[in-house]
């Protein structure tokens, strides 16, 4: 996930013709391949959270997976978008073809969790030396979906259809000058020879209670868009402002009248949207007025025409605010190319809410709120039918409220989500194959 996630509010139950109609049941093959599967689950989990690697550097996680695969009797495609590797299931009769994605980097966030699998490794990240930790859960899904793998293969003679694994690398943002992601394995062509029916996606997520899934239909996590702005005055003794040009006021004016952007312009009746200043680095003296002052930030938005009109209108304030303290502006609104929303499409969502219902049981698939945090598993769902759901990582008798956020270096997977994710993952995929493309 791009970025730390807003608190998730928990809200009413997803109302569903399948639930009036009586609780869906859990597939035994389902219930058997997540007993079969535990151990080694948690083992894969602990092995990726012990040996994290950052975004476009995930190598060694890589290998693991594709020896894996090796050993199942598939043969993975490697190297696509640097490390992503994919592999295709062919069942044993005829039917759709099914995606199934999970994310394998990790962040530049020192680990304060004290497991005993806890992550050791240092690397050098924005040229400061950091740790790397697996502070969003890839590691889990990662582990996920090799255990779906392992089951699938097992039953493929009777399986129809086909299922197409895609582990992605750098989910979490390519270097500075680089490329990577979901949007690069589909500039590479994994689409090319395999377009699937639907596909699906999972994220464990600490305001989720553990046992709980949340899912919606339509938007569900928010475009995200970085910005780069640029005020240029001109250097003058800090005793003597009149004598140049201000960037540092000018750029203190601009911060504050850039809200108005969404508080004012912005219809947020019809749907969230966010507006943040992350970093703002000018001068290096403390009576020096300098030369210039540069900021970034990000953009959150849900609604492409709104999207667009925000990137028009903070162009349009930094520019004029700028202007009017004698300053010049360099605005580069969006800083190149940034993620869509995150769109699960109604009639496929409808379709298998039942099936997450199966395996966490009916009172306990949620609707969650709108999320303004951001996946590039965007760009999968903007090619095919797509559902993205969240499996709840926060154990019982915490508040998931108040525990450690998702990007934290405390954020601590209760591991029965590996169980539950791999059920709903598998129950999801084999309910869809089962019941043909059309539905």
């Amino acid at each position: 996930m791009r970025r730390p996630l807003l608190a998730l509010a928990i809200a009413a139950l997803l109302p569903t013709v399948a639930a009036a109609q009586g609780a869906p049941a859990e597939r035994p093959e389902v219930a058997a391949a997540a007993r079969q599967q535990h151990d080694q689950v948690i083992a894969w989990r602990r092995d990726f959270h012990q040996f994290p690697e950052l975004s476009n550097r995930e190598q060694r996680t890589a290998a693991k997976v594709a020896e894996h695969l090796r050993a199942l009797g598939l043969k993975p495609r490697t190297g696509l978008a640097h490390h992503g590797v994919v592999a295709i299931i062919e069942g044993g009769k005829p039917g759709p073809k099914v995606m199934l994605r999970a994310d394998m980097d990790a962040l530049p966030v020192t680990e304060q969790t004290g497991l005993p699998f806890a992550s050791k490794v240092t690397t050098q990240f924005a040229g400061q030396t950091t740790g790397v930790m697996h502070a969003c859960g890839h590691d889990a899904h990662t582990g996920i979906l090799l255990g779906v793998a392992d089951a699938l293969v097992k039953m493929k003679k009777d399986l129809p259809g086909q299922v197409m694994l895609v582990f992605q690398p750098a989910e979490e943002g390519a270097p500075a000058g680089e490329e990577g992601g979901a949007e690069l394995m589909l500039k590479q062509g994994v689409f090319k020879d395999f377009k699937p029916n639907a596909a699906f996606g999972l994220h464990v997520f600490s305001t989720l209670q553990a046992g709980q899934i949340g899912v919606r239909q339509g938007p569900l996590m928010a475009a995200s868009d970085a910005f780069a702005i640029t005020v240029k005055g001109r250097q003058t003794h800090g005793s003597r402002p009149w004598g140049g040009i201000d960037p540092v006021a000018a750029s203190a004016d601009l911060i504050g009248s850039a809200q108005t952007v969404v508080s004012r312009r912005t219809d947020i009746a019809k749907l969230p949207a966010v507006v943040t200043f992350g970093t703002v680095h000018g001068g290096i003296r403390f009576n020096i007025i300098p030369d210039e002052v540069v900021m970034t930030g990000t953009i959150r938005t849900f609604d492409p025409a709104m999207r667009q009109r925000i990137f028009d209108d903070l162009k349009n304030v930094a520019t004029h605010v700028a202007a009017a303290h004698g300053a010049t502006v360099e605005a580069r609104v969006p800083d190149g190319d940034g993620n869509p929303v995150t769109y699960n499409d109604p009639a496929l969502t409808a379709r298998m809410l039942p099936s997450l219902q199966a395996v966490a049981g009916t009172g306990n698939v949620i609707e969650p709120s709108l999320q303004m945090g951001a996946e590039d598993y965007s760009f999968f769902a903007r090619e095919v039918p797509s559902m993205y759901f969240f499996v709840g990582a926060t154990a019982k008798g915490i508040d998931p409220v108040t525990a450690p956020s998702n990007h934290s270096p405390q954020f601590a997977l209760d591991e029965s989500a590996l169980d539950l994710g791999l059920r709903a993952l598998l129950q999801v995929t084999l309910d869809y194959l089962h019941g043909g493309a059309q539905g």
